[in-house]
């Protein structure tokens, strides 16, 4: 699969052979091996280069955040390049924010009834030893929201509801 991928503002061709948690890739022609191993939930050990790391992968509309301890790489996708991986964006009916990994509410940035826009931050959750906002999955009125500041949250959780 061949696609271009932006990364701290910079658009890289990716290419990417493989499956089953072992993938070669070539980055702008520069080759990378990668083994990547599901560690429950959002989490994920992967090994590159022969380094080994535990990240957080959180899916969003336009692509991902890769969360890694004290770190995090947003990694967006052209709308071309994402075809049948793209998470199916729902036109109707609400809209579920859960949490990507374990963690702390440390800030509730909006409150239930108001009026949001996609991508509007909702929530920040503190998980590995970094602050994480989490947006609204698209436009609408936020019919509610399920945690409150100090709240330690699982995996999974409802966060908020989008209408």
């Amino acid at each position: 699969m061949i696609f271009e991928a932006t990364v701290e503002g910079r658009t890289i061709r990716v290419e990417v052979r493989g499956g089953a948690g072992r993938y070669s890739l070539s980055l702008d022609g520069s080759p990378l091996e990668l083994d990547l191993v599901s560690a429950g939930g959002h989490f994920a050990s992967l090994l590159v280069g022969g380094e080994s790391h535990e990240v957080g992968i959180e899916r969003r509309p336009e692509g991902f955040v890769v969360q890694f301890p004290g770190d995090s790489v947003t990694v967006g996708l052209a709308e071309a390049a994402r075809g049948a991986a793209a998470p199916a964006v729902r036109a109707h009916g609400p809209a579920r924010l859960t949490a990507p990994m374990p963690g702390r509410v440390v800030r509730v940035l909006e409150a239930a009834g108001a009026e949001v826009a996609a991508g509007q931050g909702l929530v920040v959750i503190e998980a590995m030893k970094m602050e994480n906002e989490l947006r609204s999955p698209r436009a609408g009125h936020l019919l509610e929201v399920s945690v409150r500041e100090g709240q330690a949250v699982e995996a999974g959780a409802l966060l908020a509801v989008v209408g």
